[in-house]
């Protein structure tokens, strides 16, 4: 398996938590030293695991706030 890197950023939110402490949280997070993007995720209560996640660049974020800005939630 390649050999990835990632820096968090900014930690902006824990959205949940489980059970077994795994919280669910959105992130800023810098994949391989690129840009950074919003990424909703798992980590585990030591921070040292992760779950599969989202990934969004910024446009991708400007979308998704306009559509949930126009719903009644």
């Amino acid at each position: 398996m390649a050999e990835f890197k990632y820096d968090v950023v900014e930690r902006i939110a824990v959205l949940s938590e489980s059970s077994k402490g795994w919280k669910k949280e959105l992130n800023l997070i810098s994949w391989n030293d690129r840009e950074p993007k919003y990424d909703i995720r798992e980590w585990s209560p030591d921070g040292e695991k992760m779950g599969k996640g989202v990934t969004l660049s910024m446009e991708e974020v400007a979308i998704l706030k306009k559509i949930l800005n126009n719903r009644d939630i």
